[in-house]
């Protein structure tokens, strides 16, 4: 398992890329869109992971 912050460098790489290589204004577009799209899937996937964390540690603690 990769980092989040691994994660985020190469899904900003291949924008960066993507971007440079881009010759039309819709080309642009479409390549903040897909780079946002996954973005969001990597972020969605490590607040998942910290949840799973949280309550994983949440369980051992006794009630009061």
């Amino acid at each position: 398992m990769a980092g989040y912050t691994s994660d985020v460098a190469k899904s900003h790489k291949k924008f960066t890329t993507a971007l440079n290589r881009a010759k039309t204004r819709q080309a642009c577009i479409n390549a903040y869109w897909k780079h946002k799209k996954e973005h969001e899937n990597i972020l969605k996937k490590h607040l998942k992971e910290e949840l799973a964390e949280v309550n994983k540690k949440k369980a051992k603690i006794p009630y009061r």
